[in-house]
């Protein structure tokens, strides 16, 4: 799965640091009540409403992997219109083309 430039990055120059990181990643994850395609679905909503786009090709991957559909995908990304507005349309050629792009 595709990791952003800047998480390379991270783990490379940092990896004392990266290794917390991923560790408290895991802990919340085994918390989360949310089966994976969902957790990755709404993860896909955050990023897009926080404008965070760095993120959303890799759980776009992760989320198909899952199996959601790329319905999906374009709904988790867009559920934010309403509440954030259109700043959530910016995700949505990002999340369209790593869900093009990945295997499956």
């Amino acid at each position: 799965m595709a990791v952003s430039k800047a998480f390379e990055r991270f783990f490379a120059e940092a990896p004392g640091h990266a290794k917390a990181w991923m560790a408290a990643v895991q802990g919340l994850d085994q918390a989360s009540g949310l089966d994976k395609k969902t957790e990755e679905l709404a993860y896909l909503g955050v990023l897009a409403a926080a404008r965070l786009p760095s993120g959303i090709a890799f759980h776009v991957q992760s989320a198909k992997a899952a199996g959601a559909t790329r319905e999906e995908i374009i709904g988790a990304v867009l559920i934010g219109l309403p509440a954030v507005g259109a700043g959530v349309i910016e995700a949505l050629p990002i999340a369209l083309d790593a869900y093009d792009q990945s295997g499956q």
